[in-house]
């Protein structure tokens, strides 16, 4: 029978259409929110990447040691990632002088070893799996380095190549579109295909984020940083509210 915790649902959603609303909506709200606390209250970017980084690491504890799916405290955590993501691949751009392409490049190694070792040691890496604290550790490192990559990836497109906001964003969605394509019409991997889409909606989300804090004169509609997030956080809630959230089944 095994123990009661091994009997339990996955303490992750179930990937639906609310699922992917709120995730776009929780990494633009971590790029307004990350450059509120670096820029707007000009703490820096090392500052706001350790603040940030507590947080994570107190959401992701709490998220472990939960009995349940809990979708405030999975959102929050979720939340915590995209804004520690934020920060630190400003960090090592701005600070470091990296720059975004080679971050972008060693994020994605680090992704690909997360995923890779989280596979080698579990045999999965499907969201249906995360119902251990195992698979949840694994889980949460490798959404950190797909949200600190998502930050790099969307600067360098809308910044470093030129796209501007509107061209990056253009581009993860049609990215995303392909995801829905091969979803639909092909039998690829659909943990795989949850992965892809899951790491494109972070680069969109960061793209779309800087679109509504940045200046007019780089493309930006200059609207407060502090008032984008809280509009964003009002709208995330009121999803978690209303569309009410079931735990993944868990994987047998």
């Amino acid at each position: 029978m095994g123990s009661a915790y091994e009997r339990t649902l996955s303490k992750v959603p179930q990937v639906t259409l609310v699922f992917w609303i709120i995730k776009i909506a929780a990494t633009t709200l971590g790029e307004t929110a990350g450059d509120a606390l670096s820029m707007s209250l000009d703490l820096g970017y090392l500052v706001s990447t350790a603040i940030f980084a507590a947080l994570f690491l107190v959401a992701v504890t709490a998220q472990v040691v939960a009995d349940r799916f809990h979708p405030f405290l999975y959102w929050a955590t979720i939340i915590a990632s995209t804004t520690v993501g934020t920060t630190m691949a400003d960090f090592a751009d701005r600070s470091l002088g990296i720059g975004y392409a080679g971050g972008s490049v060693l994020l994605l190694a680090l992704l690909l070893a997360s995923l890779f070792l989280w596979h080698r040691t579990l045999g999965s890496i499907s969201v249906e799996s995360v119902s251990s604290p195992k698979a949840e550790v694994f889980y949460w490192v490798t959404i950190m380095f797909s949200q600190t990559l998502g930050t790099a990836l969307g600067d360098w497109t809308a910044d470093t190549a030129g796209l501007g906001y509107a061209g990056g964003a253009a581009i993860f969605l049609a990215f995303l579109a392909l995801v829905l394509v091969a979803y639909f019409a092909t039998s690829l991997s659909r943990t795989a295909l949850f992965w892809t889409a899951f790491i494109l909606t972070r680069p969109l989300g960061a793209v779309v984020g800087d679109f509504l804090d940045k200046p007019r004169d780089v493309g930006g509609l200059a609207l407060s940083r502090f008032t984008a997030s809280d509009v964003l956080l009002v709208f995330i809630v009121a999803c978690i509210l209303l569309f009410p959230q079931r735990p993944a089944a868990k994987a047998h």
